[in-house]
């Protein structure tokens, strides 16, 4: 039977098999995995971190030439903390942020201490809602966020987005579902990455499949929030 890792999938990333960049995350993998607070919640969980993760792993492929592999390595840290003990409640989000970062600068290791302000400011860009433009913030901000963005277009959308951020909130899913088209028609994604991955015409087919949903449903379109 081959040892082989299958290449794109989260083992290989986390070992680093590509050689993307510096060392590997096997530690913080498992520091995530055996100590966070958040792994079940509804939607702040490990499919949602990690999907943030494997998404700066593509950006970092794509501006390969444009990141070193120092900040490659450091964005991929922020991506796997950036919601390290979500409490998976409504409001308050500068303090999940903060609760974060405290995780992260617990359980930095040695070599990656001095670049502590560099990984918490990535993923202190990931608060919503945001303090500053997208426009206004470096590259790797910026794909932390657009990866942060992205889970409403993914295939598990409904499970993650529309139930769990309902259950998350204390809304009815219906309301959730609702809200999600005035979300994507308002969605815009600042990298050159983030466009290619999730195009215009994806969004829009989006909030087409959000519409036929709740036709199915038999419900008005008008938004609830």
């Amino acid at each position: 039977m081959s040892t082989e890792r299958v290449r794109g999938s989260l083992p290989s990333i986390i070992h680093n098999d590509g050689g993307l960049y510096e060392s590997d995350l096997v530690g913080y993998f498992r520091t995530i995995f055996f100590t966070a607070q958040n792994l079940d919640r509804p939607y702040h969980n490990f499919r949602h971190m990690f999907h943030v993760t494997w998404l700066c792993y593509q950006a970092c492929l794509f501006y390969c030439s444009e990141l070193t592999k120092r900040q490659r390595r450091n964005l991929l840290i922020a991506a796997m903390f950036h919601d390290f003990d979500h409490s998976g409640m409504m409001g308050n989000d500068d303090l999940n942020i903060a609760r974060a970062i405290r995780g992260l600068e617990k359980h930095l290791t040695d070599e990656d201490r001095p670049h502590f302000d560099d990984i918490s400011s990535l993923i202190r860009a990931t608060e919503y809602p945001y303090k500053i433009s997208s426009d206004q913030l470096e590259l790797r901000a910026q794909i932390i966020r657009d990866a942060d963005l992205s889970q409403g277009l993914s295939v598990a959308w409904i499970q993650q987005v529309v139930f769990g951020l309902a259950a998350e909130w204390g809304k009815k899913p219906l309301e959730v579902l609702k809200s999600q088209i005035p979300f994507c028609g308002n969605l815009k994604f600042h990298t050159e990455w983030g466009q290619q991955m999730f195009p215009q015409k994806s969004i829009e087919g989006k909030i087409r499949e959000v519409r036929e949903l709740l036709d199915l449903l038999e419900v008005p379109e008008a938004v609830t929030v």
